[in-house]
């Protein structure tokens, strides 16, 4: 009813999974990450919040161990065609269920792989996994096996990547046209999320990031509401999404004239993302990316206002996040490659003198380079 993708699409990424596997030595896989189901199955939940794993051999086959309000959702939004539920109630114990339906699959004395860093799987339920399973199998730190095959996109998944592309572009125009004195932060926060969803895409993995006034040089999502002032600053990070896939933004508004220190900090940022955007090319490990950004902002003077990574991969992610794997950070080993998709930031904070900028979009990396995705112009933004 919901599939994004053909089952043929679906088929061969478990067949590269299930070929990792093998190069790992591992029998199976115990999936708890939301993303990593919804990339080789189609499955569409939130339910990851609850106890919730996905077994794949590394024969292809695979079992969904879930909640009853799950049931029909994996029916409807995916290939898996072997759901079992797990009853809610005070002596219930998902895991001990788990090691159950692991031995009908044979899997005892064998080595399993498990996702680890997976937000459904809290400290709490990995140490009762654990002890469910002592003794009949062994566990080996699987976290990054099929985060690492979801780095590069597939074409259809590089449409829905432009398309919500797209959409934060909408979104981008709607905060340019009511960002002005007196304008509530609430009316420009709906309009956002309002284009993205008339568009057709669908919540963010994470808030929207809005703030004005001192407000500005925050980079996290904070509760309340304010009007901007004639004089004031507006800094926004949001999302575009369709089918879980993100492309996100991020810019800092003027509102009234900018005091000259604020005009060089857009200068400096736009050099500084052009420059990160440059160093994103295959075969490039992407430590050198965030050196870009750091030379640059060190060379003019802003070495204490910047962060120390300057962006992350993007893809189809859950919530609580929008940031996949990998980061943008000093010495990652990791290499760029066609397909991946990343979100580079530029975020100069200035707590001196209370002026914020960011600049940030996201883009593709094609064999010649970075094809940022967002139609919009770098130029600065004052209202």
């Amino acid at each position: 009813m919901a599939l994004h993708f053909s089952p043929e699409e679906l088929a061969g990424r478990r067949a590269r999974t299930c070929d990792e596997m093998a190069r790992q030595g591992l029998d199976g896989l115990l999936l708890f990450r939301q993303e990593s189901m919804y990339y080789l199955t189609g499955y569409d939940s939130f339910g990851y919040v609850f106890f919730q794993c996905l077994y794949l051999g590394a024969d292809g086959r695979m079992t969904l161990l879930t909640r009853a309000p799950d049931l029909r959702q994996a029916q409807a939004t995916s290939v898996i065609e072997d759901v079992r539920i797990w009853v809610d109630g005070p002596e219930a114990s998902p895991a001990q269920e788990l090691r159950v339906l692991l031995a009908e699959h044979g899997c005892q004395g064998k080595r399993l792989g498990v996702e680890y860093e997976a937000y459904g799987l809290t400290a709490r339920n990995g140490k009762r996994l654990e002890a469910a399973l002592e003794g009949f199998c062994t566990l080996a730190d699987a976290s990054e096996l099929v985060s690492r095959l979801r780095l590069v996109k597939s074409e259809a998944e590089i449409v829905y990547a432009r398309c919500a592309a797209a959409l934060a572009d909408e979104a981008l125009d709607e905060a340019r046209r009511l960002a002005k004195p007196g304008a509530f932060e609430g009316d420009i926060l709906a309009a956002m999320q309002g284009a993205v969803l008339k568009g057709g895409g669908d919540y963010p993995g994470n808030a929207f990031i809005i703030g004005s006034g001192p407000g500005a040089l925050l980079c996290r999502y904070y509760s309340g509401r304010r009007h901007l002032d004639p004089d004031d600053q507006l800094t926004l990070e949001w999302a575009g999404v369709d089918r879980h896939y993100h492309a996100c933004m991020m810019r800092t508004i003027r509102i009234g004239r900018p005091p000259p220190r604020q005009i060089e900090m857009h200068a400096v940022a736009r050099d500084a993302l052009l420059a990160v955007e440059d160093a994103l090319r295959p075969g490039r490990p992407l430590g050198e990316a965030f050196d870009a950004h750091a030379h640059t902002l060190d060379a003019a003077g802003y070495q204490a206002h910047r962060l120390n990574a300057c962006g992350y991969a993007l893809g189809a992610t859950f919530a609580p996040s929008w940031m996949d794997w990998p980061m943008l950070y000093h010495g990652n080993p990791v290499e760029a490659a066609a397909g991946m998709v990343f979100f580079v930031h530029i975020i100069i904070f200035d707590s001196e003198r209370g002026l914020a900028m960011t600049l940030g979009r996201t883009s593709l990396i094609a064999e010649a380079g970075a094809e940022p995705l967002s139609a919009a112009t770098l130029d600065p933004i004052v209202v």
